[in-house]
């Protein structure tokens, strides 16, 4: 069985395999989605920089796929303390995905779908 905290690492490795590690850009923190010039309704690429190194980048795609994860804890249980550290989304799910779909012009929709997880003695998880 694969636990959560391996599978990372053999993605990552496949990854590497498939499209060599030169083409591979890890801790580069992406804001900005570009449009197409010629078709307003397709992004062409992305900007960001690095959290580690003073470096700048522009990326060129043919396809943008956004996969920044969610919004973490937007919503509070109802008890103080209550799951504080306890939840198996990344804590680092800002919704910044949501801000940059929405600023190049992508309709977002399905934001009515809240997800609660089914409680049980001593944790919490996605069960069910």
């Amino acid at each position: 069985m694969i636990h959560g905290e391996s599978y990372k690492p053999i993605i990552a490795e496949a990854a590497k395999m498939a499209i060599g590690e030169e083409n591979i850009y890890g801790r580069v923190f992406i804001f900005e989605l570009l449009k197409d010039k010629n078709d307003p309704n397709a992004v062409a690429g992305a900007v960001g920089f690095s959290v580690r190194q003073p470096k700048f980048y522009v990326f060129k795609a043919k396809a943008v796929l956004l996969a920044t994860g969610g919004a973490t804890l937007l919503f509070r249980p109802r008890s103080t303390g209550e799951a504080a550290g306890r939840t198996w989304y990344a804590i680092f799910d800002t919704g910044s995905g949501y801000y940059m779909g929405l600023k190049a012009g992508a309709m977002l929709t399905q934001f009515e779908h809240r997800f609660i997880p089914f409680r049980f003695k001593d944790g919490y998880g996605p069960v069910g």
